[in-house]
Formats: C-alpha cells, structure tokens, sequence
C-alpha cells in the first residue's frame, strides 16, 4: 500500500542533464527525511543526497557543485537535479524515505551517461 514512486531516470551524453523525483505514495505521514543513493554492479551503495523536513541539505563530496535536491513537505517529494552528468556517475539511482515509525526503499531507476 505505501510505497515509493521514483521517475525521470534515463540516458544522456556527458554534459547533460537529469531530474530525479521520489514521492511517497498510499499514506499521510509526512517525512522526516529523504534522499537518494546510487550504487554500481560489484561496487558498495553510496549516499548521494539527502533532504530533511527541516530543509537541511547533505551531499557526496563527488556531486557537490552539480546536484542540488529539493522538497515538498505538503507533498512528500523530494527532487533531484543534476547537471554537467560524467559517465563515472552512471549507476542505479534508489530513493530512501525516513517516516516516523519505518523507513522506505524504492525499486530504483537506471541512470547511464555515455561519453
């Protein structure tokens, strides 16, 4: 019933961009905080970004500068805008949302920059 709706992963050539949305979807609890990992085959997941109900902001250091995320309280949506793509950023990018009792993972949305 309550799960997380991710959207606007794809394929770009170095230099593009991209804008990432997470919303949690089926339940009227507001988050505490949210954000998106990413990880490659073979590799650790890593934090990328994360946003809190408070509007306090937290970043990778290897995305500082070309990402920026963003939110909607009312709306339980987090959004992630990413410019000057490198092909070293190419992964499967997953939403995670702290709710008051539990934490949600989405199913994850691909994102391929080609040199």
């Amino acid at each position: 019933q309550v799960q997380l709706v991710e959207s606007g992963g794809g394929s770009v050539q170095a230099g593009g961009s991209l804008r990432l949305s997470c919303r949690v979807s089926g339940s009227a609890l507001r988050f505490n905080a949210m954000g998106w990992y990413r990880q490659e085959p073979g590799k650790q997941r890593e934090l990328v970004a994360i946003f809190s109900s408070s509007r306090n902001t937290t970043y990778a250091d290897s995305v500082k500068g070309r990402f920026t995320i963003s939110g909607d309280n009312a709306k339980n949506t987090v959004y992630l805008q990413m410019n000057a793509l490198k092909p070293e950023d190419t992964a499967e990018y997953i939403c995670n949302a702290k709710l008051p009792r539990f934490s949600l993972w989405g199913q994850g949305t691909q994102v391929t920059i080609s040199s």
